[in-house]
C-alpha cells in the first residue's frame, strides 16, 4: 500500500439555495451545503481544522479559517465518514467555494486534504 492511500480522505459536496433566508433585492443569497467526509484510507484520521476561500462573482474573496466544522473535530476511522451541513452568504447571485481540512492521522502524521471548488448559483442564473 502506497503511503498516500494510507491518508486517503474522499469529499462531496451538495448545495442548495435557500430563497427564503435571501433578500436578492439587498444582495444577500444564503446556500446550504453539506459535506460528506469519508475515510477510504488505512489509518484513522482527527479533523482538526478547516480553511475555506469563498468567492463572490465579483472577484470579492473572504477566506474563513476555524477549528473543526460545526463545533466538532470527528475522527473518522478507516470506512467511516462524517456528514454536517453549514452555510454561507454571498453578495451576489453566482460565487464559489473551496479550501481545504488540516488532519492528524493517529500515527502522527498532519496532512491537508483539499476540498474541491463547487459552485454556489441561485437557480435559474447558470446554464
Amino acid at each position: 500500500m502506497t503511503e498516500n492511500k494510507k491518508y486517503d480522505i474522499n469529499i462531496s459536496i451538495r448545495t442548495v439555495y435557500l430563497p427564503d433566508q435571501s433578500d436578492e433585492e439587498a444582495d444577500r443569497h444564503v446556500f446550504a451545503y453539506t459535506i460528506t467526509i469519508a475515510n477510504t484510507g488505512t489509518v484513522a484520521s482527527q479533523l482538526i481544522s478547516r480553511h475555506w476561500i469563498i468567492n463572490n462573482g465579483d472577484g470579492t474573496i473572504q477566506e474563513v479559517r476555524g477549528l473543526g466544522v460545526v463545533g466538532e473535530q470527528p475522527l473518522l476511522k478507516p470506512g467511516d465518514s462524517f456528514e454536517y451541513t453549514s452555510g454561507t452568504v454571498i453578495s451576489t447571485p453566482v460565487g464559489s467555494m473551496k479550501g481545504s481540512y488540516q488532519m492528524a492521522a493517529e500515527d502522527g502524521v498532519h496532512f491537508d486534504v483539499a476540498i474541491p471548488e463547487f459552485i454556489l448559483s441561485v437557480p435559474r442564473i447558470l446554464h
